[in-house]
């Protein structure tokens, strides 16, 4: 696990308002970005977009077998 951080601002215009965040980690960035996500298209499409990404690294069930097979 690499150690980092991030020198970020974001603002974001809402018809409401708006909304400034200044996330330091690669956590609290997936939270903004997440949180952001789920206002914009709502959760159940959030969740979709989320378990997209996190597929991608999935251990395949291929390599899995292989390994287990050894």
């Amino acid at each position: 696990m690499s150690t980092h951080s991030i020198d970020a601002d974001i603002k974001v215009k809402w018809a409401e308002g708006q909304s400034a965040y200044s996330p330091g980690t690669p956590e609290e960035l997936l939270l903004i970005a997440v949180d952001l996500l789920v206002r914009d298209r709502g959760r159940d499409a959030a969740r979709n977009f989320v378990q997209q990404v996190l597929e991608r690294y999935a251990p395949h069930a291929s390599l899995a077998g292989a390994t287990a097979a050894r």
